[in-house]
């Protein structure tokens, strides 16, 4: 773990209101966008001042202290006052405790920011040059390159592989083993090393306008599940377990979405996952509520089981402890979460990495939106792409099924490298 605090220089962050910040992906690095936008505002974060990795179980516990730490020795000057501005740092972490892939949080050099009208830009820097005066003009902005065009193909396990790994899955929960475990397959692509990443990125917001489009060391993607967004002392998380295809037409689509409110598989799904959700955050809690009933939330390819928890945090909580708490979800995992994590790692023959483990921002008041890395790719230096897509397993899942459902949630990927 390298920061500017382990040797002893705090940091530095200042935010001024600017002018309009139009079109904040044409202000992202190319090659390494760092970037957390929901229809068309947020935040896009330019350059590393610190970088803090972790591995381990522990990893999530290690990073909300040290962000607690770093947050705490900074000195922040900050006029605008909206979530996002102030001192932040970008995340993501890695799904398994076992993973080789590391979990980190980046504080980037400057911060251009857009929300509800509002624009800014945040200088970060080391505290160690006295009062002087830092530039607060927004940066230069670049358009953005052509779209890479790529076709996904299986990797690890082939389609036929994927079926035979689900009915073996569904057999171990008859006899008990579990009751739901998440089971994932991979697919790659190859694109030009120098390929402008913030296209993708461009394609998946215009796509999927209502999801969290972000980018975060390599990791991209449009996640439509909440892990948890705090914002003066209450969160919200949003529970995603249960879907179906949209309907190729009005009567079909409506239809579809009726037999997905009233299946006794999806909906036993989505109450593991929340009841998951609920366990998790009582002890960081002063209130919790959800509702009784999922709701049907429609995404562009899809239709998912919801529900809305709100929060009113106790007094010591932030963000990372409550993500901390939360991962992994019954959504991602399976329940009992221990029993499902190790049929996981028993039975998938490629380490997630990333994928589905949180991956989202903070500030220095552990305020900050946090989301499931679903609907996403690790874009390597030489531009290989790994995408990722899972299926919820229970006791009458159909394998054919959970393969279909597995192409679906490739689609987002997919179709922003088509």
């Amino acid at each position: 773990m390298l920061t500017p605090a382990s040797t002893g220089v705090a940091l530095r962050a200042v935010s001024e209101p600017v002018d309009d910040a139009a079109a904040l992906l044409e202000y992202a690095s190319a090659a390494r966008p760092l970037v957390a936008l929901r229809r068309g505002d947020g935040i896009v974060g330019i350059g590393e001042v610190a970088r803090l990795t972790f591995t381990g179980a522990d990893r999530l516990a290690r990073a909300a202290a040290a962000w607690r730490s770093l947050a705490a020795a900074a000195r922040v000057e900050d006029a605008v006052h909206q979530p996002g501005s102030g001192l932040v740092a970008f995340g993501a972490f890695a799904f398994a405790d076992s993973s080789a892939a590391e979990s980190v949080l980046i504080v980037p050099e400057l911060v251009v920011g857009r929300r509800d009208g509002v624009s800014w830009v945040t200088r970060i820097t080391a505290d160690d040059a006295g009062a002087r005066d830092l530039e607060l003009t927004l940066p230069e902005r670049s358009a953005i390159g052509a779209r890479p065009r790529a076709t996904l193909a299986a990797a690890s396990l082939t389609r036929e592989e994927y079926v035979a790994l689900v009915r073996d899955v569904v057999a171990r929960i008859s006899a008990g083993e579990v009751e739901k475990v998440v089971m994932a397959r991979d697919a790659r692509a190859s694109i030009p090393a120098d390929a402008d990443r913030r296209a993708l990125l461009l394609a998946l917001s215009e796509a999927y306008p209502d999801t969290l489009t972000f980018a975060v060391d390599g990791l991209v993607g449009a996640s439509p599940e909440t892990l948890v967004s705090v914002h003066a002392r209450e969160a919200h998380a949003r529970v995603l377990a249960g879907s179906r295809a949209r309907g190729s037409g009005a009567a079909d689509d409506a239809a579809a979405a009726t037999a997905l409110a009233t299946s006794t598989k999806d909906l036993d799904e989505h109450a593991f996952a929340v009841q998951s959700v609920l366990r998790a955050l009582r002890p960081h809690a002063l209130a919790v509520e959800a509702s009784d009933t999922p709701f049907t939330l429609k995404l562009a390819n899809l239709w998912h089981l919801a529900t809305d928890v709100e929060v009113e945090l106790s007094e010591d909580a932030s963000g990372l402890d409550l993500v901390a708490a939360l991962h992994p979800t019954a959504a991602v995992a399976g329940s009992p979460t221990d029993a499902a994590l190790e049929l996981i790692a028993a039975l998938e023959p490629f380490d997630r990495g990333r994928y589905a483990g949180p991956v989202g921002w903070i500030d220095q008041d552990g305020d900050g939106e946090w989301v499931i890395a679903l609907r996403c790719a690790r874009i390597d230096d030489d531009g290989t792409v790994t995408a990722y897509a899972g299926a919820g397993i229970v006791a009458d899942s159909d394998p054919e099924s959970e393969l279909a459902e597995t192409r679906m949630k490739f689609r987002p990927i997919a179709d922003a490298l088509r």
